[in-house]
């Protein structure tokens, strides 16, 4: 009969200063459908934002619809409970602005303009 070989350790081949690894049991989360998902964002909302930035660089007349985009935005997100409250705001307030900005300047111009005309007319 042959002999095992010999073992060092006196338990077999384990080293007695090998760490063990146990395989973690798998966490069984009880979430049907997965997490909980936020709401969609309102479309209008996203409109009015857009059209609120880019309504200083047409004149102020983006500016008009990201007005009406937020109006009817934050009516829908009301009757929807949509996200998007806060797209709508800003774009409410950067088209009232740019609107007010837009409003003052061609004031401005046409005065200048009227001016200009009357000078011109009694010379």
């Amino acid at each position: 009969m042959a002999q095992p070989p010999y073992d060092p350790y006196g338990y077999g081949s384990q080293d007695p200063y090998a760490q063990s690894y146990q395989p973690q049991p798998a966490v069984q989360h009880h979430h049907y459908g997965g997490p909980p998902s936020a709401p969609p964002t309102n479309g209008m909302a996203t409109a009015s934002m857009v059209c609120g930035l880019i309504g200083i660089v047409f004149c102020g007349f983006t500016a008009i619809l990201a007005i009406i985009f937020g109006h009817v935005a934050q009516s829908q997100i009301r009757r929807t409970r949509e996200g998007g409250s806060g797209m709508a705001t800003a774009g409410l307030v950067m088209g009232y602005i740019v609107t007010a900005i837009w409003a003052i300047v061609w004031v401005i111009y046409i005065f200048v303009i009227a001016a200009a005309a009357g000078s011109s007319a009694t010379y």
